[in-house]
């Protein structure tokens, strides 16, 4: 994943998609994610329109067609990403140890391999909540 990482970076940078400051601060914040971790099951793709709530209640969690082992801090980065102001209380409800750092280097490293593919594909990444609004909000 590093060396894909690396790649997604120079692309953004030599293309002229991102500043270069933007993309060194992120890749350095994703560091953190390229860490050695257990695999546990994993949702693959767990997005809030995934997740249903009754109250404080979580009644059911659908489309499991990306379900795999990976890191369960990825799942975590992914059900909050764009709205961190969740962070906490997903964080209570998890129940576990989480590192808050690993989840933003996630939400850096998802959002960096993201933005290209996007582009490519006629998405805008600069849309209000999307890839480069978390990439802004970044801090190291």
């Amino acid at each position: 994943m590093t060396s894909q990482l690396d790649a997604e970076c120079e692309w953004l940078v030599a293309n002229g998609v991102l500043p270069t400051d933007l993309v060194t601060r992120n890749r350095q914040v994703a560091e953190a994610a390229l860490r050695p971790w257990t695999p546990v099951f994993t949702h693959g793709d767990l997005q809030i329109t995934h997740v249903f709530v009754d109250g404080d209640q979580i009644t059911g969690v659908l489309d499991w067609s990306e379900a795999c082992q990976g890191d369960a801090l990825l799942d975590l980065a992914t059900l909050t990403l764009g709205h961190e102001e969740h962070l906490g209380d997903v964080r209570a409800g998890y129940r576990a140890d989480v590192d808050l750092d690993v989840i933003r280097a996630w939400w850096s490293l998802r959002s960096l391999l993201a933005v290209r593919w996007l582009v490519e594909h006629g998405f805008d990444p600069w849309a209000p909540g999307c890839e480069v609004d978390v990439l802004r909000s970044s801090t190291c």
